[in-house]
């Protein structure tokens, strides 16, 4: 089957997004994993309905509620890619899903991990899409750094291209699931060294590993992440995902909402541009001819 919208997030832009489509009758699958930065926010006082303060894991819940409520589907899990052919496919580790529309919702970046050489060394061996630089690195020797879903999953992504792939899991227990052919380093990184490209990673037992590039997965695939794959436009300075007043991307059925947009971070903000959001899919899906409909 394929849906008339995906939406990638469950806060305040991807839940007010689907609250639109779902009331326009398009069939709607929210998938999202983590819970996002307002299940971590203590309490809540400026937004507009509340009459007593209340925590954003309350409000969220609230939110996602409703839209099970009007039939929208809400999955965990974490988005890995999203391709476009004629229409949207989108990847997870388990399945693959097809959608006409898709709707970014999750969030700002997170703060990538603090290790020496990878700010100096972007762009000189230092990647954040494998799907973008695998062939740069054809026959050479790469590692990923990240031990989750995601990072296993730019890892499969490289073996093909490349001579040997490592993930690199900085200390941490990387993922059951393996694949033959991808290594697994569990040892605490130092840094990432280089002059003009990448070279090594040091470790902190002080051996050293060569290596002639590094791609960055670190916990789950942000909005940028995502829509840096697609070659969707990104701001220089922030990779915030540029979009027009519509929420439209520079791939046409491709939007983005809240915070992964920049600007100020506020719900009002994140819960306005969902609804713009959505409607905006709810015109692109009706212009596109009659909706497909859904196998229960």
């Amino acid at each position: 089957m394929i849906y008339d919208v995906i939406i990638v997030g469950e806060g305040p832009a991807g839940i007010s997004a689907s609250l639109y489509t779902k009331r326009a009758n398009l069939e709607t699958l929210i998938l999202a994993k983590e819970e996002g930065t307002l299940q971590k926010v203590g309490k809540i006082e400026n937004y507009y309905g509340l009459e007593k303060e209340t925590s954003g894991k309350e409000l969220q819940e609230i939110g996602k509620r409703q839209a099970v409520h009007l039939g929208v589907t809400i999955k965990k899990e974490e988005v890995l890619q999203i391709e476009y052919n004629t229409h949207f496919i989108v990847t997870t580790f388990h399945h693959t899903y097809e959608a006409k529309t898709v709707i970014l919702a999750t969030g700002s970046a997170r703060k990538k991990r603090d290790i020496k050489g990878l700010k100096e060394l972007e762009g000189k061996g230092v990647s954040y899409c494998a799907v973008c630089d695998a062939f740069l690195f054809k026959g050479k020797e790469v590692a990923v750094l990240g031990s989750k879903e995601y990072a296993f999953h730019e890892a499969q992504v490289l073996l093909p291209l490349v001579k040997s792939v490592t993930m690199l899991t900085n200390g941490e227990e990387a993922i059951e699931k393996r694949a033959e052919g991808i290594l697994v380093e569990e040892r605490k990184i130092r840094e990432v060294r280089g002059t003009d490209h990448v070279t090594e990673v040091a470790f902190e037992d002080d051996t050293t590993k060569k290596i002639d590039g590094v791609f960055v997965a670190i916990g789950t695939a942000s909005s940028s992440d995502l829509a840096r794959k697609l070659g969707i436009k990104l701001e220089k300075t922030t990779n915030a995902i540029l979009v027009n007043e519509k929420m439209e991307t520079n791939l046409p059925g491709l939007y983005a909402c809240g915070d992964c947009t920049g600007g100020t971070l506020q719900i009002a903000k994140a819960v306005y541009e969902g609804m713009v959001a959505g409607m905006s899919a709810i015109e692109y899906v009706r212009k596109g001819g009659e909706k497909n409909e859904c196998n229960k």
